[in-house]
């Protein structure tokens, strides 16, 4: 339900990091599949740890920074042809990687005042934009910024907001009230301080990947219990891996950790299946088996959150991909 497989590709460094244009701080047109290398070895590995379909997208070095898609993990080599959903998602982020990027270049945001005022900012330009547009029925200039805006705001897609600390997480939700749109909150480390807020507010988040150190002042209160404490309240979750960050065939250790620290083992599935699939609003095509839904499906020998099984087949859209 969030990674970047593509976007900052394995094992070729600097030559395949396109997930950040870190020159401006406001970059809603930016479209993720301008920047997805299909042959990434991510995908493979995708593949071998039995994921099937993944939501990759833009950083978070911008505090608005472009278009999410979910696609398939194999299957082609051109990534029109792998996708599910185009786009997806809105990324945005709050914390300290957009105040980290733009103080070094000495320029807004440098604080979370800042970054929150952009994203208004942003947000009341294209609603002025889309008004104007209606009532000047097409005669407004065209604006790629605006249009990619208006999808959030018409909620065709929904805002992905990276946010780790439990102000950046409430800001976001504030945001999202002023403007009507709907909202995911991805990382969500401090969630479980106030897990009783988002269950109130109707705020799903993708819970990961606690398998870190606390290498930011912001993940110091990083556990393995948020997503039992998340569910515990009502709050609808998926588990991630942030690959690469985490490499995201090990996706089903984070979930097994999760079970280790009490999350009942079938919301741990869930988490990676049908409730990831119903978050990124493709569950009306997979995340479950059901009739009228592709085979998106992974075969293990064994529990697959059991650090000691394996993925022996794996098929996506009914064709194996994989097999050990």
């Amino acid at each position: 339900a969030h990674c970047h497989v593509g976007m900052w590709e394995e094992g070729i460094g600097i030559e395949g990091a396109d997930g950040n244009e870190s020159t401006s701080p406001v970059t809603p047109h930016l479209r993720a599949i301008d920047g997805i290398n299909p042959v990434d070895l991510g995908f493979r590995d995708a593949l071998k740890g039995g994921v099937t379909a993944v939501m990759t997208g833009p950083g978070s070095a911008n505090v608005i920074g472009g278009l999410s898609l979910i696609m398939w993990t194999g299957g082609s080599r051109i990534v029109d042809e792998l996708v599910i959903k185009n786009p997806a998602g809105l990324k945005m982020a709050l914390g300290e990687n957009p105040k980290r990027v733009y103080m070094e270049q000495k320029k807004m945001p440098t604080t979370r005042m800042g970054s929150a005022a952009l994203i208004r900012e942003a947000f009341y330009q294209a609603k002025e934009y889309m008004e104007k547009k209606k009532k000047k029925k097409g005669k407004v200039g065209f604006n790629l910024k605006n249009e990619a805006l208006a999808l959030v705001l018409q909620r065709k897609i929904k805002a992905r907001a990276h946010a780790h600390r439990a102000d950046d997480i409430a800001t976001f939700v504030r945001i999202r009230d002023e403007f009507g749109f709907d909202l995911v909150i991805e990382h969500g480390t401090e969630a479980h301080l106030i897990a009783d807020y988002l269950a109130k507010k109707k705020v799903p988040v993708v819970v990961g990947p606690s398998l870190s150190a606390r290498v930011k002042v912001e993940l110091k209160e990083i556990t393995f219990d948020t997503p039992r404490i998340l569910r515990e309240h009502g709050v609808e979750i998926a588990i991630m891996t942030d690959a690469p960050v985490i490499p995201v065939n090990y996706l089903r250790l984070m979930v097994g950790l999760s079970i280790k620290h009490g999350l009942p083992w079938d919301e741990g599935l869930k988490a990676v299946t049908i409730s990831a699939a119903r978050i990124c609003g493709v569950d009306k095509v997979t995340g479950s088996l059901e009739k009228g839904k592709y085979a998106d499906i992974a075969i293990w020998d064994g529990d697959p959150f059991d650090i000691h099984s394996n993925a022996i087949m794996t098929l996506v859209k009914g064709e194996v991909l994989y097999r050990a």
